[in-house]
């Protein structure tokens, strides 16, 4: 039983830009392309598309501190304890910006205005990607 206890899932983040976040987690909660999943240690072994969302970390030292980054894509892998994400872009709450994101949403509304004036769809889909990122890391930010 006392084994059954010590089970951790070390979870890494990564970026082109270089590792994010490694800590040992109780639990991960992040939203795939297919909606959202938990894991546990000894997952099962699995690959998944991530959604523009928050990724919650349950860490193994504290029963109640949750970390919460904002991932922009990307994918996770689970395979031997050890879950990885690759993502396009990610930050911690205690990292994100939060004028820079602020200022990234407006830009985003400006686009998204001039692309349905334009009837300009690529740039509407582009411009609503973006809207959506930086809606993102404003929510994770409120997590402080």
């Amino acid at each position: 039983m006392e084994q059954e206890k010590n089970k951790v899932l070390k979870v890494n983040v990564v970026t082109p830009d270089g590792n994010v976040y490694e800590h040992n987690a109780a639990i991960v909660i992040a939203k795939t392309v297919a909606g959202e999943i938990g894991i546990l240690p000894d997952h099962a072994p699995i690959i998944a598309p991530l959604a523009i969302d928050e990724v919650r970390i349950r860490r193994t030292d504290s029963d109640t501190h949750v970390d919460w980054i904002a991932v922009n894509g990307g994918i996770m892998e689970v395979r031997d304890n050890v879950l990885t994400i690759i993502a396009d872009t990610a930050e911690r709450e205690r990292d994100i910006d939060v004028s820079r994101a602020e200022r990234a949403k407006q830009r985003a509304e400006a686009r998204i205005q001039e692309a349905r004036e334009k009837q300009d769809i690529d740039q509407l889909s582009r411009a609503e990607v973006a809207l959506h990122r930086a809606m993102n890391r404003i929510k994770v930010s409120k997590h402080r």
